[in-house]
């Protein structure tokens, strides 16, 4: 677009020859052509009149304000530095001065829409990840992740305690952070404290904090984790790992929603959301007096149960080709791809590991690998061997062992899910289901937060 025709018409025929191109009289006749196609770059002719300035830069603020990516290039016989700034600030990709050099601004326009269509594939790859990863850092398009997304959004809303069960590496602290992020407390602290990290002592002041000289190395006062959680999102994995002390303690803040500090004498008000997270047991532990019953009841107010990868084989490959795609730009090394057969064994394969297992599983055969295609030789044996689910190599022991316990329990808790879905939530359906009375299945639903 320039007012000026035989300049118009010399850039437009030196152009053509790789590139379609289009004209427009004048910024209103630009903005109509921006509105009706997908162009990559717009080259705009700055005015001479006074208020040419003032022009391009409402027209750069409309397009600012549109859904229209085009690149603009400014053409300008006004060679100031301080024009040249304040068009780029209003958001010109490049400012060009007359006379105006063809071969410089055919090769600055190829620059420009290489730069376009980089952004244009990011989004659409941007897009698609949104459509499958529909909450958060989660990706997943089964009915038992769409199920778990809906559980979130509806919780967040909320302000009671959450407790997140499910097995080492399904993501439970993922779910953590997007019930926080989709809640009313989104812009304050989300703190994460692993209760199983560090022992009693440290444990104790890492949570509550401590007050200068409270024992020898407290060299200064320092708040605890749960203080840097007010009005945030305090969020405690493995919580089952905490001493009878400690989920005293910790009961105590529940309770009265203050705490003191090691060494202090002075109550401190806090109000902060608690998200807590096992793999464990609790009722039984709870039966065995090592975990306290009244502390189970504040923090098992709402359970959400995250599944483990085997109960959603289809998002193993949408999760496989985001790890790929996250660890190639990581390495720097061009994109690689899953050959079929490297594909199904990955869905054959169990994941005890879940989908921790599976990243590091990427990982590795992305580093190791040298050809673009990862075939089934580059895998790691333990995922070769599974042949088939319903072979007997299901029951391929891997070399660490298993815990028998909870794979019977993951077991019992998917049939009893099944059951629930099939019975469309209806207990006495799902009971007959199951061929157990009503007392035994409500106990099932009870023990899996179902």
């Amino acid at each position: 677009m320039d007012d000026d025709v035989s300049l118009r018409a010399k850039i437009a025929s030196s152009l053509r020859s790789e590139f379609e191109v289009l004209e427009g009289k004048d910024y209103e006749a630009a903005f109509v052509l921006l509105e009706e196609s997908e162009l990559d770059v717009l080259l705009l002719g700055l005015p001479i009149s006074s208020g040419g300035v003032r022009e391009c830069a409402e027209l750069l603020d409309r397009l600012d304000g549109s859904e229209i990516d085009t690149l603009v290039i400014v053409l300008s016989s006004d060679d100031k530095k301080s024009t040249a700034l304040k068009i780029i600030d209003g958001g010109s990709y490049d400012y060009f001065t007359k006379p105006v050099d063809t071969d410089v601004l055919r090769h600055l326009i190829g620059r420009a829409v290489e730069k376009l269509h980089i952004q244009r594939e990011n989004r659409i790859l941007r897009d698609e990840i949104s459509r499958k990863n529909t909450l958060g850092d989660f990706i997943g398009a089964t009915d038992v992740m769409r199920h778990l997304f809906d559980s979130i959004k509806r919780i967040a809303r909320a302000t009671t305690n959450v407790i997140i069960r499910g097995e080492s590496g399904v993501g439970k602290e993922l779910v953590a952070r997007a019930i926080h992020e989709q809640s009313p407390r989104r812009s304050r602290a989300f703190v994460s404290v692993n209760c199983a990290a560090l022992p009693e002592a440290l444990m104790e002041s890492e949570l509550f904090g401590y007050e200068k000289g409270a024992f020898t190395g407290a060299a200064g006062m320092k708040e605890g984790r749960i203080e840097v959680a007010h009005q945030g999102t305090l969020f405690l994995d493995e919580i089952a790992t905490l001493t009878p002390a400690l989920q005293s303690k910790l009961l105590r803040v529940l309770e009265d929603r203050s705490l003191t500090r090691l060494g202090g004498k002075k109550s401190i008000r806090v109000d902060f959301r608690l998200i807590s997270a096992t793999n464990e047991n609790l009722e039984e532990m709870t039966k065995e007096g090592r975990f306290r019953e009244d502390l189970y009841y504040r923090i098992h107010v709402v359970p959400i149960f995250v599944p483990a990868l085997r109960e959603r084989v289809e998002d193993i490959p949408p999760l496989a080709d985001y790890f790929i795609s996250v660890y190639c730009a990581a390495n720097g090394v061009p994109i690689k791809r899953l050959a079929d057969e490297a594909l199904l064994a990955f869905k054959r394969y169990s994941w005890p590991g879940n989908v921790r297992e599976l990243e590091n599983a990427v990982q590795r055969v992305v580093v190791m690998t040298e050809t673009e295609t990862i075939s089934l030789s580059d895998l790691p044996a333990e995922i070769v061997q599974a042949t088939g689910r319903d072979s007997k190599s299901r029951y391929h022991l891997p070399a660490g062992g298993i815990d028998l316990d909870k794979e019977l329990e993951a077991t019992e808790r998917r049939w009893v899910q099944e059951a629930m879905q099939q019975g469309k939530q209806t207990k006495s359906e799902a009971a007959r289901l199951l061929g157990v009375d009503r007392n035994r299945l409500n106990y099932l639903c009870r023990k899996y937060g179902l």
